[in-house]
């Protein structure tokens, strides 16, 4: 038997075909073209998903699951995208809608973050243990949390929020309408953000080379690989950085206590040099430092496949 993950973003529809042992067998992708009417993306998802099992020549009724990763507000008990904007999809019934696409009728529908952390978890950098977050470091700051094998979603599956949690009273505005939020920090705008601050402040750092005098070129590679260069402005700027991260992780660590936190995103691309610096904070911060087990910080290992995994594992 297989199941099939489906990863719906706002750029492209990722589809894979995943065997016993969460490995994916086959996988095809076409662009989402957001904007459009949202039945000509569900169109779209059943057509690649067909393409996809003629070319394996596998049966639908060898099929135990199709899962769909959504961005956005999911109500996962009833199929339905609560709120998707960059989709286009309000209050639609997109399980419902692929159903009458597919001879598939185990179908169920994610958070994309949450399926994310669920595909970790199974297998990649959370696989084996019983407590696990991931926190996603991209545009915003995603975060997903399995406990005992299961999404954690809080009573009206709009818990995991992680990024918009406080750090900062009356901090940055963030895009959800309050201020201080994680993400206007830790996210790949919120490196951005302060390495423009700090290069504004300091005309001299050779960020300003690296972006050819344009401020509006930089981006959330710039601080980490002037600071690999030398430049004692970048390497404020991710000092910076490691410590409004820093402040996120230690709150989730004191609340959840799970066995691993896992970084994914594309600021984790920066590896061990965003890695170090972090989790020698990280333990000298948490509540319980002076414990003889503690949260291990690792970095995500399944990249964009966490997507299409999860979706497979809900």
């Amino acid at each position: 038997m297989y199941r099939i993950g489906v990863d719906l973003g706002g750029t492209n529809i990722a589809i894979g075909i995943v065997d016993g042992e969460n490995n994916i067998v086959k996988k095809g992708s076409v662009p989402t073209n957001a904007g459009r009417n949202p039945d000509e993306i569900v169109k779209d998802i059943a057509k690649l998903t067909t393409d996809l099992l003629k070319e394996m020549d596998i049966l639908p009724c060898r099929i135990e699951l199709l899962g769909i990763a959504s961005p956005g507000a999911i109500d996962p008990v009833n199929g339905v995208v609560s709120r998707a904007t960059n989709l286009g999809m309000v209050d639609y019934p997109l399980v419902a809608k692929l159903r009458e696409l597919l001879p598939i009728k185990n179908i169920k529908i994610e958070n994309d973050a949450n399926a994310a952390a669920l595909g970790e978890a199974v297998a990649g950098s959370g696989k084996g243990v019983d407590k696990f977050i991931m926190v996603t470091l991209g545009t915003g700051v995603g975060g997903g949390i399995i406990i005992d094998g299961k999404i954690y979603s809080g009573f009206n599956y709009a818990g995991g929020e992680l990024g918009h949690m406080v750090i900062e009273h009356n901090g940055r505005q963030c895009g959800c309408g309050r201020r201080g939020c994680w993400e206007t920090y830790s996210s790949a705008t919120g490196l951005i953000n302060i390495t423009k601050e700090y290069m504004i402040n300091n005309r001299n750092s050779i960020m300003w080379k690296m972006v050819d005098g344009d401020i509006d070129k930089v981006s959330g590679k710039t601080a980490y690989k002037a600071a690999s260069m030398g430049d004692m402005t970048a390497r404020a700027v991710c000092a910076e950085y490691t410590d409004y991260l820093a402040c996120g992780l230690v709150n989730i660590i004191n609340i959840f206590q799970p066995n691993i936190i896992s970084i994914g995103g594309g600021v984790s691309n920066e590896g061990e040099n965003l890695m170090a610096p972090l989790c020698e904070l990280v333990d000298k911060l948490q509540f319980t430092s002076a414990a003889t087990v503690k949260t291990e910080l690792r970095l995500a290992e399944l990249k964009n496949d966490a997507g299409i995994i999860g979706a497979a594992s809900i």
